[in-house]
């Protein structure tokens, strides 16, 4: 099929000498960037990007912010950005960083956010506050597993297949069912940061009991 590009802002977090990282997720080849820039940590961009089998996700073209360039126009603007992770900051709102927030209502069916969760966002940025606001949210890689274990329950806290963190509060279950550990179960999983994990299980169904 045709290649998926997409349009994200965000900061460079790491710079060699021939690439660097944007927001410590995308990477970028110093001859992607516009104009021949050199860019800093902490560099503000306009990114085009597209999956990549090596880096995962790639910029194809890298355009730096200019801070002394300001139009006349609408005063909000949209991006579609990927930022590494979510942080929860008060009750009803979430943190993606210091200056970009979200409220539950945008969060895409299904899903319920959780520190360390990696997501995609779309993005609105007002010209005329320091504030970046959220308007969609949804996980930035999820995929399905069948007939794995639960291997280890602490509290309400657990683990599938030595590989798979979950917490009762934020997992779906069906009525009655309470995880055991050696459960056989499915599991909707997303890519989230957790301690040695790099996935979180969102839903989860017995299959069978031991």
């Amino acid at each position: 099929g045709a290649t998926r590009l997409k349009t994200v802002q965000g900061a460079v977090t790491k710079v060699c000498r021939d690439h660097g990282l944007i927001d410590d997720l995308i990477y970028f080849d110093s001859d992607a960037v516009d104009g021949n820039v050199f860019l800093k940590v902490g560099h503000k961009v306009t990114a085009t990007v597209e999956e990549d089998k090596t880096y995962g996700l790639k910029a194809i073209k890298v355009i730096p912010f200019c801070d002394s360039c300001h139009g006349n126009g609408v005063s909000d603007s949209y991006a579609r950005v990927t930022f590494a992770c979510i942080n929860p900051e008060v009750e009803g709102a979430y943190y993606i960083d210091h200056t970009t927030y979200f409220l539950l209502d945008v969060v895409c069916k299904g899903f319920e956010p959780y520190q360390g969760d990696r997501v995609e966002v779309e993005l609105c940025t007002q010209s005329d506050t320091l504030g970046r606001r959220a308007v969609s949210v949804k996980p930035l890689r999820h995929k399905h597993v069948h007939e794995v274990y639960i291997t280890s329950l602490h509290g309400r806290k657990g683990v599938i297949d030595d590989s798979i963190f979950f917490t009762l509060e934020s997992l779906k279950l069906p009525d009655g069912y309470i995880p055991q550990i050696y459960d056989i179960v499915n599991a909707v999983v997303v890519e989230s940061i957790q301690s040695c994990y790099m996935w979180r299980a969102i839903s989860m169904t017995l299959v069978k009991r031991w």
